[in-house]
């Protein structure tokens, strides 16, 4: 997948929490988000907060689908919010899809 099928799959996916995600467009869409917002915080950084706003649910809902990739529950991503343990999400984020299909799904093309 590249980063325009990424980006057109979450935004159309804007609040589905159900199914996998590969890890490109977990990524992808990572990446993207955070370049937009880093060019309207240039622009204005009024600009920035309401793109944050826009992108928080999507960015959620790949996340979700991510976790679901690798055979763990959306909710997962709580753990992200604790300091220091936070960290150890990368690791899930980074882990190869299974490769058969689970209990969230199909396997992503």
């Amino acid at each position: 997948m590249n980063i325009f099928d990424a980006i057109k799959t979450c935004l159309s996916k804007y609040v589905t929490f159900s199914g996998r995600a590969s890890r490109s467009e977990f990524w992808y869409f990572y990446l993207f988000s955070i370049i937009l917002n880093i060019i309207l915080f240039i622009v204005s950084d009024i600009f920035m907060w309401v793109s944050a706003l826009l992108l928080i649910l999507p960015l959620l809902a790949v996340t979700a689908r991510r976790l679901h990739d690798i055979n763990k529950s959306g909710w997962w991503q709580l753990i992200g919010f604790v300091p220091i343990i936070g960290w150890v999400m990368i690791f899930f984020y980074i882990k190869k899809s299974d490769l058969e299909d689970n209990k969230y799904g199909s396997i992503p093309s």
